[in-house]
């Protein structure tokens, strides 16, 4: 076992890293534990930190990631507590646990590719903590690097000067050492006393299969020792610290933290609804009053349905999320019941990336395969009695009759993009319902574009139309900007009469007619013929807007009638018609699993 000597708080540093997606982060944190000589050659690897396959595959981090590294500067030992955080819109809660446990940050921008949207976001969520800002200016390696340009916009942003921002490459390992000198110079050391009761926040935690859950904090005030009972504020339960200690590239075990310190505290605890991401750790014997601040409640966006494909397989769904909700504190969910899937869950997630991670995670860690119904947002029906009830499910609408008017949540949403294409990203965002706030250009070639447009609207393909038409061009962060009162209709698919309420979506009655054709043309290629003809319809209410039809596989019956009376071939198909109208009162249709999934990527 690895001992750790105990360093003076004065010698702490706490600091993150934060950038818009793909700007260099993860690369940057492998090259600072290579210098700090915290990994081996043995262990050395691409995206270090990243340590689900999924990240790798991907290339983006969705955890944020925390290591400690050793650094001797000028004789001085320092501890540097590195907390690696995501770049993707989607993930920005998990960026703001990170700069709560964090005194400094470290601001990477792509020479190349300049400043984003989310660069801009992450930013203002770090100033508000009050977090010393250090400016890199990553990439500096590639051909198309743009220094000048590049510093000229950080300068403005944050107001530093030249000679503040670092030239740095991940790749090649240039700037290195000043970011370390800098880190050690310029980040603040840890406030607080070793002499106060215990104040301890939890930023993070992990599932172990053998040793239960592995909480990750960071101690804000005084000090706790191995084998020290403590307890949880939020819950009010109590514990024994088994082992407390550092986190490496493993877990190192040491036998007391105190202020400043960030670790891992491992109690036996098996239940991922006991412990809360951004509670309170205190001891028990001198228990702290106040809970620490500076932390983000998570709000969920988007809603969907997931339903086991095998309803034997529920109870093994709801253990497997509960897991996968104490990895990633962002996933809300509770239990519901379709008529046409049975028993599945409806959850709430941070936007559509995150949804399409959830799913993959729950199969590959948790081998389940699950069916997804139409995503939709929260919206807030005004009753007549002057009752608030929050929707969450299109099926919990209620009728015309009993409702005065329906809100639907608006955002505010930032695009960064090239002057040459900002007539078809406003008529996409218009097209969107979208309404043009503001549009500032950074420089003669890049202009800041913001729009107030509905959240439902950006749920299914925004983010991908606006990739397409912008040539990857275009940044894109979004915030939340209340609720406004907007003229909305559930709409329903029926088939044969039967409502599909897995298909079920509120939506804009402009768009009503549109996307409700779009989905029966949709199921018409998707479902398989019957032996019975199968009416799809869309309807509002009892309004039909759209209707397909797919006929009956037939037989001909009347092959075998060679010449002859025409009644003859006539009765048979008549015996024939009078087969499949009760075959239809008595048949069933089966809706594939690949209809669900087709509908979420409507064009």
């Amino acid at each position: 076992m690895k001992v750790v000597r105990k360093q003076s708080m004065k010698n702490i540093r706490n600091f993150c890293i934060i950038a818009h997606i793909d700007h260099g982060k993860s690369t940057l944190a492998d090259r600072l534990l290579e210098y700090t000589g915290s990994v081996s050659d043995r262990e050395k690897k691409d995206q270090l930190l990243d340590n689900m396959d999924l990240e790798r595959e991907r290339g983006i981090t969705i955890k944020s990631h925390a290591i400690q590294m050793d650094f001797e500067h000028k004789g001085e030992k320092f501890i540097l507590n590195l907390i690696d955080t995501p770049g993707h819109v989607d993930f920005s809660y998990e960026v703001s646990r990170s700069i709560a446990a964090c005194e400094g940050a470290l601001l990477i921008v792509d020479a190349a590719q300049s400043i984003q949207a989310q660069t801009i976001s992450n930013l203002y969520l770090a100033l508000e903590h009050d977090l010393e800002i250090i400016p890199i200016l990553n990439k500096m390696d590639l051909p198309g690097a743009m220094p000048e340009e590049v510093t000229d916009q950080i300068i403005d942003l944050i107001g530093c000067s030249e000679e503040d921002v670092i030239q740095a490459s991940g790749k090649t390992g240039l700037g290195i050492d000043d970011i370390l000198e800098r880190i050690i110079s310029k980040i603040p050391a840890p406030k607080g006393s070793d002499d106060t009761p215990l104040q301890a926040m939890i930023f993070d935690s992990v599932f172990n299969s053998f040793r239960g859950i592995v909480a990750y904090f960071r101690v804000i005030n005084g000090s706790i020792k191995r084998r020290e009972k403590i307890k949880l504020l939020s819950t009010d339960k109590e514990y024994i610290a088994d082992e407390i200690g550092v986190l490496g590239l493993d877990l190192i075990p040491r036998e007391t933290f105190s202020t400043g310190d960030v670790g891992y505290v491992i109690s036996g605890i098996k239940d991922a609804k006991e412990i809360k991401v951004g509670d309170t750790i205190t001891t028990l014997e001198n228990p702290c009053t106040t809970a620490v601040k500076g932390f983000e409640d998570v709000k969920p966006m988007v809603f969907a349905g997931l339903y086991p494909v095998d309803t034997e397989d529920y109870e093994e769904l709801r253990f497997s999320m509960e897991k996968l909700q104490l990895n990633d504190a962002s996933l809300v969910f509770e239990p519901e019941s379709s008529a046409a899937l049975g028993f599945g869950f409806r959850c709430g997630f941070l936007g559509m990336l995150h949804m399409e991670i959830v799913q993959e995670r729950l199969e590959r860690e948790f081998n389940m395969t699950v069916i997804t119904t139409v995503p939709n947002v929260s919206y807030i029906a005004h009753l007549p009695n002057g009752i608030q009830q929050i929707i969450n499910n299109p099926s919990d609408l209620p009728e015309n009759k009993g409702l005065v008017k329906v809100e639907e949540p608006y955002i505010k949403a930032q695009i960064i993009t090239k002057s040459s294409y900002i007539g078809p990203v406003m008529s996409l965002c218009i097209q969107k319902r979208g309404e043009i706030v503001s549009q500032v250009y950074l420089t003669a070639e890049r202009v800041e574009l913001t729009f107030s447009m509905p959240l439902g609207e950006i749920v299914f393909d925004f983010y991908d139309k606006l990739k397409s038409i912008s040539r990857g061009y275009a940044s894109f962060d979004y915030f939340p900007d209340g609720y406004r009162e907007s003229d909305l209709v559930k709409l329903d698919i029926l088939l044969n009469g039967d409502q599909v309420d897995a298909l079920s979506a509120l939506i804009h009655r402009d768009h009503a007619h549109d996307f409700g054709k779009r989905i029966c043309i949709k199921l018409k290629e998707l479902i398989p013929r019957q032996q019975f003809m199968v009416a799809l319809q869309a309807a509002i209410g009892a309004k039909i807007i759209a209707r397909e039809t797919i006929s009956a596989v037939r037989k001909d019956v009347t092959a075998k009638c060679y010449g002859g009376d025409i009644t003859r071939k006539r009765k048979l198909l008549e015996k024939q018609k009078k087969g499949k109208k009760r075959m239809r009162q008595i048949g069933t249709v089966e809706v594939p699993q690949s209809a669900f999934l087709a509908i979420l990527k409507l064009d």
